[in-house]
């Protein structure tokens, strides 16, 4: 792990009453101005109490949806401040801009133990072109900076490496977990290690099936991605989905003998809950059917697969789990994953959804905040954000 370690708090070099800018992801799931989700606000609130009990005067930045460097009132923070405002038990004011006057002077005034947010970070065009200027004045808020946003590290925009290019930095405690536990898997994981990877496209998770054939024992497939592996094998899939430029690609996967894809499917004449269903061999989907979730035999064989497992990382659900008649290839597995004695990691994203709406994420060893960047680096072994963090100031 000393390859992928970065600076932690302890080594923070903060002295009562210093600004520190906290990047978190806080990009959580709203509807109709209400978060439907909160976990990666509690989550980030460990690093927040911290660093307020330290006397930090804290200055909070998050990006919300994708508003492309425009101003979106829809986009604002100010549900997500409200909520960090309950859990913590103190006020937190959000300034009108990200960056500018008035975001700077409410920052000059923060005294120790206050805590403040700035805007979404990516209504500024800057943020996500990584512009020097507008990191520079980003850092400009702070002192001293802390990356708690674990699931965005994968991505050089500026509110991720910028500060730590020139100013004291640490990872917060989620980062610093995250990074503990996916690392090990790469370095040391304790076998048979079982990986069970779903998901829609064959493309988004080629690489890390690669890196993974590396290290795990078995691979077991689900999800839509499936489909190509069965062309691959020269099955019929009906209208399922088949990305036909990767059927060569998944060939190639398979004959490595470690890669398993399903046998039966829960097939359908449409994605609909209440759509005609039927189970059928996984390589014979009638014509204008398609597959919507791994069959119940399939997932037997994954859920046998896991039961003797010292290591398991889960990403990707088995099928439609949001449908009812599309998710019980999903509920296997996840039951499986929660049962295992073994170590147990969900990879953040749909698989961390279901999970915990199965209510068995207290089951796991470890659910991760970040689909995305767990992907990615499990296949490339390190993130833009880790590294700026291990190249900073404090470093």
């Amino acid at each position: 792990m000393s390859d992928l370690r970065v600076p932690s708090l302890d080594t923070l070099p903060l002295t009562r009453g210093q600004r520190v800018l906290v990047r978190a992801n806080l990009n959580v799931p709203m509807r109709d101005g209400v978060i439907t989700d909160d976990l990666r606000i509690t989550s980030a609130i460990p690093t927040l109490r911290e660093l307020l009990d330290r006397g930090a005067a804290v200055v909070l930045c998050c990006h919300v949806g994708r508003p492309k460097g425009t101003v979106v009132p829809e986009l604002s923070v100010k549900p997500i401040a409200a909520r960090v405002s309950e859990l913590l038990g103190m006020p937190v004011p959000v300034a009108p801009q990200v960056v500018g006057f008035e975001a700077q002077a409410m920052a000059d005034s923060l005294g120790p133990g206050e805590i403040m947010m700035i805007e979404n970070v990516r209504f500024e065009p800057g943020e996500t072109k990584n512009d020097p200027a507008f990191a520079a004045n980003l850092s400009e808020l702070a002192d001293l900076y802390v990356n708690e946003a674990f699931g965005d590290s994968h991505r050089p925009h500026a509110s991720i490496v910028g500060p730590p290019a020139v100013r004291p930095s640490a990872g917060g405690r989620l980062l610093e977990r995250e990074v503990d536990v996916l690392g090990g898997l790469l370095e040391a994981p304790k076998r048979p290690f079982i990986a069970i990877l779903g998901g829609a496209k064959v493309s988004d998770k080629l690489g890390v099936i690669e890196s993974l054939l590396t290290k795990c024992d078995r691979i077991l497939v689900g999800g839509a991605m499936a489909f190509t592996f069965l062309v691959a094998e020269g099955g019929s899939v009906g209208s399922s989905l088949v990305e036909e430029d990767q059927v060569d690609a998944c060939r190639k996967l398979l004959e490595s003998g470690r890669v398993t894809i399903p046998v039966d499917i829960i097939a359908a004449t449409e994605m609909s809950a209440d759509a005609d269903v039927r189970t059928v061999p996984a390589g014979s989907i009638p014509d204008d059917w398609m597959g919507l979730d791994v069959g119940p035999e399939t997932a037997a064989i994954y859920a046998d697969a896991l039961a003797d497992a010292a290591t398991v990382l889960w990403n990707g659900p088995m099928g439609v789990f949001e449908l009812a008649p599309f998710a019980a290839g999903t509920r296997t597995v996840a039951e499986a994953v929660a049962d295992c004695a073994g170590f147990t990691v969900v990879g953040g994203g749909d698989s961390a959804a279901a999970i915990r709406e199965m209510d068995l994420a207290d089951r796991v060893d470890w659910v991760s905040t970040g689909g995305g960047a767990s992907l990615e680096l499990l296949e490339y072994g390190d993130l833009p954000g880790l590294r700026a963090l291990r190249e900073s100031k404090q470093a």
